[in-house]
Protein backbone atom coordinates (compact mmCIF):
# COMPACT_ATOMS: atom_id res chain seq x y z
CA UNK A 1 0.00 0.00 0.00
CA UNK A 2 1.22 3.50 -0.83
CA UNK A 3 2.47 5.79 1.94
CA UNK A 4 -0.13 8.48 1.20
CA UNK A 5 -2.90 5.86 1.40
CA UNK A 6 -1.74 4.61 4.80
CA UNK A 7 -1.32 8.12 6.23
CA UNK A 8 -3.58 10.71 4.66
CA UNK A 9 -3.48 14.44 5.43
CA UNK A 10 -5.44 13.90 8.67
CA UNK A 11 -3.28 11.02 9.94
CA UNK A 12 0.15 12.20 11.00
CA UNK A 13 2.68 9.35 11.11
CA UNK A 14 5.12 8.95 13.96
CA UNK A 15 8.83 8.49 13.32
CA UNK A 16 8.33 4.86 14.34
CA UNK A 17 5.66 4.55 11.61
CA UNK A 18 8.15 5.91 9.10
CA UNK A 19 10.88 3.56 10.27
CA UNK A 20 8.52 0.57 10.01
CA UNK A 21 7.50 1.56 6.47
CA UNK A 22 11.05 1.97 5.15
CA UNK A 23 12.02 -1.35 6.73
CA UNK A 24 15.54 -2.50 5.84
CA UNK A 25 16.62 1.08 5.10
CA UNK A 26 16.04 2.11 8.73
CA UNK A 27 19.74 2.05 9.74
CA UNK A 28 20.60 4.31 6.79
CA UNK A 29 17.64 6.60 7.63
CA UNK A 30 18.73 6.84 11.27
CA UNK A 31 22.32 7.60 10.30
CA UNK A 32 21.28 10.39 7.92
CA UNK A 33 18.91 11.96 10.45
CA UNK A 34 21.55 11.85 13.19
CA UNK A 35 24.13 13.37 10.85
CA UNK A 36 21.87 16.28 9.82
CA UNK A 37 20.67 16.97 13.35
CA UNK A 38 24.16 16.86 14.89
CA UNK A 39 26.08 18.61 12.10
CA UNK A 40 23.59 21.34 11.22
CA UNK A 41 21.61 21.55 14.47
CA UNK A 42 18.46 21.15 12.41
CA UNK A 43 15.28 19.51 13.65
CA UNK A 44 13.01 17.39 11.43
CA UNK A 45 9.75 18.91 10.30
CA UNK A 46 6.89 16.65 9.20
CA UNK A 47 5.05 18.08 6.23
CA UNK A 48 2.19 16.86 4.08
CA UNK A 49 2.55 17.35 0.35
CA UNK A 50 -0.25 17.17 -2.21
CA UNK A 51 2.33 17.23 -5.02
CA UNK A 52 1.39 14.68 -7.65
CA UNK A 53 5.01 13.57 -8.07
CA UNK A 54 5.48 12.53 -4.42
CA UNK A 55 2.30 12.94 -2.38
CA UNK A 56 2.03 12.27 1.34
CA UNK A 57 3.97 12.95 4.51
CA UNK A 58 7.66 13.78 4.26
CA UNK A 59 10.42 14.99 6.56
CA UNK A 60 12.07 18.34 5.84
CA UNK A 61 15.33 19.69 7.18
CA UNK A 62 16.23 23.38 6.98
CA UNK A 63 19.12 25.50 8.19
CA UNK A 64 17.80 29.00 8.84
CA UNK A 65 15.43 29.37 5.89
CA UNK A 66 17.47 27.25 3.48
CA UNK A 67 16.30 23.74 2.64
CA UNK A 68 18.90 21.06 3.32
CA UNK A 69 16.84 18.12 2.08
CA UNK A 70 13.40 16.55 2.09
CA UNK A 71 13.00 12.85 2.82
CA UNK A 72 10.20 10.72 1.40
CA UNK A 73 9.42 7.29 2.91
CA UNK A 74 9.11 4.47 0.39
CA UNK A 75 8.50 0.74 0.95
CA UNK A 76 11.93 -0.61 1.88
CA UNK A 77 13.88 2.60 1.16
CA UNK A 78 13.52 6.38 1.08
CA UNK A 79 14.09 9.23 -1.34
CA UNK A 80 16.22 12.24 -0.43
CA UNK A 81 15.42 15.38 -2.40
CA UNK A 82 18.39 17.73 -2.55
CA UNK A 83 18.08 20.84 -4.69
CA UNK A 84 21.20 22.04 -6.48
CA UNK A 85 20.63 25.74 -7.05
CA UNK A 86 22.45 28.18 -9.28
CA UNK A 87 24.92 29.04 -6.48
CA UNK A 88 25.84 25.38 -5.96
CA UNK A 89 25.88 24.20 -9.57
CA UNK A 90 29.54 24.95 -10.34
CA UNK A 91 30.85 23.37 -7.12
CA UNK A 92 28.71 20.26 -7.61
CA UNK A 93 29.95 19.87 -11.17
CA UNK A 94 33.57 20.22 -10.03
CA UNK A 95 32.97 17.59 -7.33
CA UNK A 96 31.39 15.26 -9.90
CA UNK A 97 34.37 15.72 -12.23
CA UNK A 98 36.72 14.99 -9.33
CA UNK A 99 34.95 11.69 -8.68
CA UNK A 100 33.54 12.80 -5.31
CA UNK A 101 30.06 11.46 -6.06
CA UNK A 102 28.89 7.98 -7.03
CA UNK A 103 28.13 7.09 -10.64
CA UNK A 104 24.45 6.93 -9.65
CA UNK A 105 24.34 10.54 -8.40
CA UNK A 106 26.53 11.71 -11.30
CA UNK A 107 24.10 10.18 -13.80
CA UNK A 108 21.07 11.47 -11.89
CA UNK A 109 22.54 14.99 -11.88
CA UNK A 110 23.33 14.87 -15.60
CA UNK A 111 19.84 13.58 -16.44
CA UNK A 112 17.97 16.11 -14.27
CA UNK A 113 17.03 19.25 -16.15
CA UNK A 114 17.97 22.61 -14.65
CA UNK A 115 15.02 24.91 -14.03
CA UNK A 116 14.73 28.39 -12.56
CA UNK A 117 14.64 26.70 -9.14
CA UNK A 118 17.69 24.51 -9.76
CA UNK A 119 18.11 20.77 -10.26
CA UNK A 120 15.81 18.76 -8.03
CA UNK A 121 17.70 15.54 -7.36
CA UNK A 122 15.36 12.79 -6.16
CA UNK A 123 17.97 10.37 -4.81
CA UNK A 124 16.76 6.85 -4.05
CA UNK A 125 18.50 5.71 -0.88
CA UNK A 126 18.64 1.94 -0.93
CA UNK A 127 22.30 1.47 0.02
CA UNK A 128 24.54 3.10 2.60
CA UNK A 129 27.03 4.21 -0.08
CA UNK A 130 24.60 6.92 -1.19
CA UNK A 131 24.77 8.61 2.22
CA UNK A 132 28.13 10.21 1.45
CA UNK A 133 26.65 11.69 -1.72
CA UNK A 134 23.76 13.24 0.19
CA UNK A 135 26.08 14.55 2.90
CA UNK A 136 28.35 16.07 0.24
CA UNK A 137 25.47 17.76 -1.57
CA UNK A 138 24.09 19.20 1.68
CA UNK A 139 27.55 20.43 2.65
CA UNK A 140 27.80 22.30 -0.66
CA UNK A 141 24.34 23.82 -0.12
CA UNK A 142 25.27 25.10 3.33
CA UNK A 143 28.65 26.50 2.21
CA UNK A 144 27.03 28.43 -0.64
CA UNK A 145 25.30 30.83 1.76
Amino acid sequence: MKWNEIFNADQIPSFEDIRAYIGDATPIWDELLSYIEETYKSKPQLDYSKCAAQPGWNVKYKKSSKSLCTLYPMPGYFIALVVVGTKEENEVELAIDAGRFSDYVKELYQNTAFSAMGRWLMIEVKHKEILNDIKGLIEIRVKSR
